[in-house]
């Protein structure tokens, strides 16, 4: 045979196999009802072994592996359209929507907002800002009711995530309502008259520490780090100490508030240094223009789970920004995974897989973080 002919043939078969696969998910349809009406899980990990070990023993030795395979891509996909199938509208999904509604149309210009950064100004045109000493007071304050919103660093495009954020974000209950990047520059702060010699202790944050490695691995072994809470902490702790020899890595404006020199400025490994920084509030608020949600979700401890629901996502057409693991916290090596997800909160989209998410790993497995724009 040419290869005309054979491509020939190809298509006669390629149309016998979407018939029959069809056929099969009309089937599976039905079993989605049984399924239903007596309380089975869409789930049967026998069953799908031992399918599995007959398609590959069927299809010999040859394209046994190959077999196996594809009905793997099979199950998934008839999982997947039973799970919407049975699926129904969650309350999660009622609340996005009501949310949606009840948000006013224009982002807050005024609002006390906890934390110390430059995204503040940037997110609210006059902020009233709480400085707070930790990520985790930055919490508490909006979960308490002590300020309206939050806004913390998530990422950096150097030093990567910021891991505590991800652990308080399982920790507390909030919702982003905004995010921005800005380019991130850090200077080296002390005292009125200090100079760079005089230095023996550098105080900053961990992310901070680790994108101005380079500089002070130039100021030799026996310089001192310490960590702290934040940049604004490490320029408080300079400008309170009684020591004459110490520093801080921290902005411009920790300089000007704490009455710090910048006794070298630009001292970040890379000129293209980013931060993504979140802005959140304790109600859910999700304003005009949110093409962007994030989710928590802890999958079961078992093969394929992840690829499960990545599956789900990828059904409904909905492309994933980011994705990142985390440990549980007091757990045995289980994670929780992070999502950012591409989907307007206007689109069918969101409260679908919302549904889809919620049905087939439960709700306690299912965190709505919020759906907001990028600023």
């Amino acid at each position: 045979m040419n290869l005309e002919e054979c491509r020939k043939e190809i298509d006669v078969i390629d149309k016998e196999l979407v018939e029959l696969f069809v056929k099969r998910m009309n089937v599976a349809k039905n079993v989605a009802k049984y399924k239903k009406e007596t309380g089975m899980a869409v789930y049967d990990a026998e069953r799908e072994r031992k399918l599995l070990e007959k398609v590959e023993e069927n299809a010999g030795e040859e394209f046994g592996d190959y077999t196996r395979r594809l009905y793997s891509s099979i199950l998934e996909l008839s999982r997947n359209y039973q799970s919407k199938s049975l699926a129904s509208t969650s309350g999660l999904s009622a609340d996005i929507i009501k949310a949606t509604k009840e948000t006013p149309q224009l982002f807050p210009e005024k609002a006390i907002v906890a934390y110390s950064s430059a995204a503040c100004q940037k997110l609210f045109e006059k902020p009233s800002i709480m400085y707070c000493q930790s990520f985790d007071a930055v919490f508490h304050a909006v979960e308490s009711g002590l300020c309206s919103y939050g806004v913390v660093p998530l990422e950096n495009s150097s030093a990567g995530s910021v891991t505590q954020i991800y652990n308080l974000m399982s920790e507390y209950k909030f919702s982003i309502v905004r995010s921005t990047k800005m380019q991130i520059q850090h200077n080296l702060l002390v005292k009125k008259g200090v100079k760079l010699e005089d230095i023996k202790e550098v105080y900053s944050h961990a992310q901070a520490l680790s994108q101005c490695s380079d500089f002070l691995s130039s100021l030799g072994k026996d310089i001192k780090v310490t960590e702290c809470a934040n940049t604004a902490v490490a320029a408080k702790m300079v400008a309170e100490s009684d020591r004459n020899d110490v520093a801080a890595i921290s902005s411009e404006l920790c300089a000007s508030q704490y009455s710090l020199e910048i006794v070298k400025p630009y001292i970040q490994n890379t000129k293209n240094n980013y931060t993504r920084f979140i802005c959140f509030s304790k109600k859910l608020e999700i304003y005009p223009g949110a093409d962007r949600t994030s989710l928590l979700i802890k999958t079961p401890h078992r093969a394929g789970a992840l690829y499960s629901v990545i599956a789900n996502f990828y059904s409904l057409g909905i492309n994933i920004i980011k994705l990142e693991s985390r440990p549980i916290p007091e757990s045995d090596f289980e994670f929780m995974f992070y999502f950012d997800i591409d989907v307007s909160v206007y689109s069918e989209k969101l409260p679908a897989i919302i549904d889809l998410l919620e049905y087939s790993l439960g709700e306690k497995n299912i965190k709505y973080l919020g759906s907001y724009r990028e600023a």
